[in-house]
Parts: structure tokens; sequence; C-alpha cells
């Protein structure tokens, strides 16, 4: 089975397929401290197997991650999408931004995207967000989302997290999306 990775635009961001060209900022990315939240830092080994990972989760569930790419620069801003591996409670929105990226309104632009792809085409009637209880930022911005905190769930690898439980389609303000390609 070949899946098709779609691509969705929005005002400032293109969410398109991982790829090997994005292997350089996920390094980057998971040697620094803005790490901590996904799982720690780690070599450029293991962040090959990560980007196997983001890439085999689209062929596995029809689904996954989108590399965010901003539309100005052409730089890999983060990863964000839709995850479900095995062992987590249900499919869940995730995102994570690059050095440099944050404060921009990013985060919220590509996860909008990606929860109304969910909704709009996936048919999803519910999605959730699991946030470390002390990733003051992801919580923000799961709130910003509309989500409200719905439990908790323990992880085997990160211990206990919070469920964010993001508002059904119906329930939303934001509208549909605008682009898919």
């Amino acid at each position: 089975m070949t899946v098709a990775i779609p691509t969705l635009e929005t005002d400032r961001l293109i969410l398109r397929a991982p790829t090997l060209a994005d292997f350089e900022a996920l390094c980057a990315f998971f040697a620094s401290d803005r790490a901590e939240f996904v799982g720690g830092q780690m070599g450029a080994e293991q962040v090959w197997r990560q980007l196997g990972l983001e890439i085999g989760h689209w062929q596995l569930r029809g689904y996954g991650r989108w590399t965010v790419e901003e539309k100005q620069s052409g730089q890999a801003a983060g990863i964000i999408g839709l995850w479900f591996p095995h062992g987590w409670p249900e499919p869940e929105i995730g995102w994570d931004l690059f050095e440099g990226f944050s404060g921009k309104g990013y985060a919220t632009e590509a996860a909008r995207a990606a929860r109304n792809y969910a909704y709009d085409v996936l048919s999803w009637t519910t999605a959730i967000s699991l946030i470390d209880t002390n990733n003051h930022g992801s919580r923000a911005l799961a709130q910003r989302l509309g989500a409200r905190q719905d439990g908790y769930f323990k992880h085997e690898r990160f211990g206990e997290v919070q469920i964010w439980r993001h508002p059904s389609p119906n329930g939303l303000n934001d509208g549909g999306m605008e682009a898919y390609a």
C-alpha cells in the first residue's frame, strides 16, 4: 500500500510530506531542549529512525504528521499533524515547532489545518492532544484551539500526561480547511 501524502496550505504555511531533506532540521530539534516533552534529546541515528517513523505512520494509518514549511523563507518550521501509534488512547493532534519559529502563531495555524483535515476529510468526530503537565506552551496552544482537559493517560515511556480534548466538528468556530492539494 502506498499512501499519497496530501499537501495543505494556510496563509503563511505549507504542510507537506516529511522527506529526507528535513533530516538536518529534525536533528537540530532533537539535539535541543525543545525535545524535552517528546522523548528528549537524541542523536542522528535515533532521529533517522524518528523520520522513518513519521513517514511510516502515513503508510500504516493513512494519515500522519506533516512537515510545516514557512512560505516566506521555505524553511522547515516544525512537524505537526495527526498521530495514533500503538498504545495511544485515541487519535491525536500533535505539534513540535523548531527553534526560531515559536511565538508567531504557526503551531496554532498548522494544528487548526491538521484538525480540519481530520474532521473534514477523514471524518473524525473527536481528537485529543496528550500534553505533559509541565509543558505550559502546549497547554496554552491546546486552549487556543478550544481544547479542554479531559483526564489523564499513563504513557509507558512518558509517564502520566494530560488528555486535552478538542471540540467536535460541530463545536468548531474556525470553519473548515480552505485548501487541500
